[in-house]
């Protein structure tokens, strides 16, 4: 009996769906339709996200790695390579450009032949180009991210929208009838009311994946803000000459 039960009670919800469906009005169509390419759009951008932050982080670890093992802090930059989607990579080859480049305009050579210096003011200019490479490396990882926010805030309200423009019609049509009974009334109630869950169904999964991504666009920010400092004191202390 109790099995029976239950499978009344799952083909009701599974034929609930294209029930609502059909008594849903042209605006409350529109309106789920909207909701759902919001909804593949924001799915696409979070798994675009996604993979790009993970296949980052991973670059991320690999370059600090090999980072780490020379002694030179132009000896990857020597090499002429070139590693896409890694911002800690576009940082240091940048700065390392940056540092080569006013290093022969300054033209400083000391007594040890051909090897060349920075001054403070050279270092002064480095560091700003450094600075200047972390917010552009924070802007690449934070695009697309205003769609979530959109969304987020969004998709409830258009819901809602739907929601209140069902039942302002079926309580219209039923004040013109003159009937207002639950027979009347329910089937347009509901298809009003399905608008609402489209939107709770955009935002919520949006409002996950926006804040995970804040998280570690945020983690992300931290990392280069260190690597820029740790590649400044390298180049200070390998270049840097006294004035």
């Amino acid at each position: 009996m109790i099995m029976l039960l239950q499978a009344g009670a799952e083909t009701a919800a599974a034929s609930a769906t294209p029930y609502v469906w059909d008594q849903a009005g042209a605006p409350g169509k529109s309106i789920i339709i909207l909701l759902g390419l919001l909804s593949i759009f924001v799915w696409s951008v979070m798994m675009q996200k996604g993979l790009q932050t993970r296949k980052a982080r991973k670059l991320n670890r690999l370059f600090v790695d090999e980072f780490h093992q020379h002694d030179g802090v132009l000896v990857i930059h020597d090499r002429d390579i070139h590693v896409e989607g890694c911002p800690l990579f576009n940082l240091y080859d940048n700065g390392c450009k940056d540092l080569l480049s006013r290093l022969k305009n300054s033209g400083n050579e000391g007594e040890l032949g051909s090897k060349k210096y920075a001054t403070l003011k050279t270092m002064e200019h480095v560091k700003r180009t450094l600075e200047s490479d972390v917010a552009k490396e924070s802007l690449k990882l934070e695009s697309g991210l205003i769609l979530l926010a959109i969304a987020v805030s969004g998709a409830p309200f258009v819901g809602l929208l739907g929601t209140v423009w069902g039942v302002m019609d079926v309580f219209s049509a039923a004040a013109q009838e003159g009937n207002a009974n639950l027979t009347t009334v329910a089937p347009g109630v509901a298809a009003a009311l399905a608008t609402t869950v489209a939107g709770l169904l955009v935002a919520i999964p949006s409002m996950v994946g926006y804040n995970w991504l804040v998280h570690n666009l945020r983690v992300f920010t931290v990392e280069l803000d260190n690597f820029a400092q740790e590649l400044a004191s390298r180049m200070e202390s390998e270049f840097l000459k006294d004035e």
